[in-house]
């Protein structure tokens, strides 16, 4: 680890932080392999039930470094990149951005990976990969799940930037905060989100993930033959009995991930 992505956990919620803000947090190799490995790190482990990205400095994240396309490492990089901008599709645990200043180029992919995006307001957007002759064929598939191939192919070709009341016109972000709330209210978000039946969210993100795949008909199967099974799921049976009890729940499944997880700690 070499400090482009800082680690902090908070109850449940794994924080990973952007941190080159003197270069404006753009996407290195060495950012892109930390972001992965502490992605996949998160998944693993079942102590974290929600994973909060966001960035030091002005701004979220400028795009990739375009100095680093012709170094040798560029075959591993395009592999890097493929596995950070499809980690949406692929992770059980809900990822959520803390955006604010500036998402551009690749800073987009990162907001279309998340399951949950807060902006601050004034933030701008854009994909501006094609002002400097570069095209972006890495996150377009993300971008186009994310808010439709129209509206993704117009953005990509126009490369224009665009301001928080398009991007949640758009679905790209899911909520707009004061700049004086956004940190608030994106941990706040993580918490509760990391409070939730584990397995029930597990078996939901698995879900949509499998679901896209298939046909209508096999897709509505598939929701049948999970459902059944997580009726007979004992984090289900404590749902039903504190609602009858008006009651918190406190999910099996979490009290087996540890509880509460270790107190917050920075690396």
């Amino acid at each position: 680890m070499d400090g482009t992505v800082l680690k902090q956990r908070e109850g449940r919620v794994q924080h990973l932080i952007l941190n080159q803000p003197e270069k404006r947090n753009v996407m290195t190799f060495a950012m892109c392999r930390e972001l992965v490995a502490s992605l996949q790190d998160a998944e693993r482990d079942e102590s974290v039930g929600a994973i909060l990205i966001s960035a030091n400095g002005p701004v979220f994240c400028s795009g990739m470094d375009p100095n680093e396309f012709d170094r040798p490492e560029a075959p591993e990089l395009g592999w890097i990149h493929e596995e950070l901008f499809t980690a949406g599709s692929k992770l059980t645990k809900p990822l959520i951005c803390q955006v604010h200043g500036a998402a551009l180029a690749a800073g987009v992919g990162l907001l279309c990976n998340a399951h949950v995006v807060i902006a601050s307001q004034g933030t701008t957007f854009g994909l501006t990969e094609i002002r400097s002759g570069n095209w972006p064929f890495m996150i377009f598939r993300s971008l186009s799940l994310a808010l439709g191939e129209r509206r993704a192919f117009e953005l990509a070709l126009t490369g224009r930037t665009f301001g928080t009341n398009e991007a949640l016109q758009y679905g790209l972000v899911h909520s707009v905060a004061p700049p004086f709330e956004l940190e608030d209210r994106a941990q706040a978000t993580a918490q509760q989100l990391a409070s939730f039946s584990p397995e029930l969210v597990r078996r939901s993100l698995d879900f949509v993930h499998r679901s896209r795949k298939l046909e209508w008909e096999e897709a509505g199967l598939l929701a049948q033959e999970i459902r059944t099974s997580w009726f007979v799921h004992e984090d289900f049976a404590e749902g039903l009995a504190a609602a009858a009890e008006n009651r918190k729940p406190v999910w099996p499944s979490l009290v087996k991930a540890g509880g509460l997880a270790p107190g917050t700690t920075t690396e």
